[in-house]
């Protein structure tokens, strides 16, 4: 008896550490940046429309897909931002409503890309589109 009273313990605790660390994970993602590279930044607000979901679903599944490699090697990055606690970036890209915005770090310099207004036409209804936009843009910036 005693003895599974220890594993149940020894397995409740893992559990609680592994939620911890996935906490921490979280935040060390938001916090993580490309220096040579392109990062691809999906800003959102309180109020999502379907539309909204759908360009967080479509651009996740890309880059996770398409660019595994890319992601693998430190050469791409995919944050989802909430607008609100993240002010500063919000303000330096000119976001005021859920945004996708590409950006380009390319020897100490950035260029940014908005894709929001594709993104809004495209995402929800014409996903292949979508995808097949941003994955062009995507391979231009990373070349």
């Amino acid at each position: 008896m005693k003895m599974k009273k220890t594993f149940w313990m020894m397995t409740l605790c893992l559990g609680l550490f592994a939620c911890e660390n996935n906490t921490v994970s979280k935040k060390q993602q938001e916090n993580k940046t490309v220096t040579d590279g392109v990062e691809v930044l999906y800003f959102y607000g309180k109020q999502r429309c379907p539309t909204c979901k759908a360009i967080e679903q479509e651009t996740k599944e890309l880059v996770s897909t398409t660019f595994a490699d890319e992601v693998k090697n430190g050469k791409l990055l995919f944050k989802t931002l909430d607008i609100e606690e993240n002010e500063a970036l919000a303000e330096k890209y000119q976001i005021t409503w859920s945004s996708l915005v590409l950006v380009d770090y390319d020897n100490g310099e950035e260029k940014v890309e908005d894709m929001t207004k594709f993104a809004f036409g495209n995402a929800r209804k014409s996903p292949e589109t979508f995808k097949n936009g941003l994955t062009d843009k995507i391979k231009e910036m990373l070349n």
